[in-house]
C-alpha cells in the first residue's frame, strides 16, 4: 500500500482492524491514543501505523467511530414506535450514550475545541456516518408514503444530527447542562411528532 493510500484502502488493512481496536480500547478506558506506543504494541513502526490509520486526529475519530457504529446498531434494533416517534426515541437515546459515556465526556473535557471540530464539522467522519444512518431510518420510516417529510431526506438526517449535538455539546457551546431528553423533543417537534 502506498503512503497515499485512500481512506477505504487503508481501513481495508488487516493492521488497520487491530489499531482502531487498540485505539477503541485504550480510549473507552479514558487512556490517550498514543500513536507511538500503539505502533509498538502492535510491532510495527510509527510511519507504518500513520500509512494505517492517518494522523492522530484520524486514528481517534476511527476509535470512536467503532463505538458509535455498534451503539446506533443496538440503539436503532430496540427504537420504540413509529415514524417521527422512533426516530426522536434514537435521538433521544443516542444523545443519552453519548452523554453518559464518561470516557467520551472526559475526552472532551480534555480538549474541547479539537473534540468539537473533529465531531461535528462538515469534514468528521463521524458526523458523515451519523447522518447516513439517520438517512437510512428515515428513508425507512417514510418509505410506506404515510406523512411527508418537511425537508428533503439528507437535509433532514443533517439537521437531526446538529440538533443532537448541539443538546449532546451544550456545555462546550453554551455552558449548558447536556441533557438527552430536550434532544428527542425536538427532533420530535421537527418531525411534528
Amino acid at each position: 500500500m502506498s503512503p497515499k493510500a485512500s481512506s477505504a484502502e487503508k481501513a481495508d488493512h488487516p493492521g488497520s482492524w487491530k489499531a482502531v481496536g487498540l485505539a477503541r480500547a485504550k480510549f473507552m478506558a479514558g487512556e490517550r491514543i498514543d500513536m507511538q506506543g500503539i505502533a509498538a504494541e502492535l510491532g510495527v513502526d510509527r510511519t507504518t501505523l500513520f500509512r494505517w490509520v492517518g494522523n492522530r486526529d484520524q486514528f481517534v475519530v476511527s476509535a470512536i467511530v467503532s463505538i458509535t457504529v455498534p451503539t446506533l446498531k443496538r440503539i436503532i434494533a430496540s427504537a420504540k414506535g413509529a415514524g417521527g416517534k422512533r426516530i426522536a426515541d434514537v435521538a433521544e437515546r443516542y444523545a443519552r450514550a453519548s452523554i453518559e459515556a464518561d470516557y467520551f465526556r472526559k475526552w472532551l473535557e480534555s480538549d474541547p475545541e479539537r473534540a468539537l471540530r473533529l465531531l461535528t464539522s462538515k469534514a468528521s467522519p463521524l458526523q458523515q456516518h451519523v447522518v447516513t444512518v439517520f438517512e437510512q431510518l428515515l428513508e425507512e420510516e417514510y418509505a410506506d408514503g404515510e406523512g411527508a417529510a418537511p425537508l428533503p431526506l439528507p437535509d433532514l438526517a443533517y439537521l437531526i444530527v446538529r440538533i443532537i449535538e448541539s443538546f449532546v455539546f451544550s456545555d462546550l457551546i453554551a455552558g449548558n447542562d447536556p441533557d438527552w431528553t430536550k434532544a428527542g423533543m425536538a427532533v420530535a417537534a421537527l418531525l411534528r411528532d
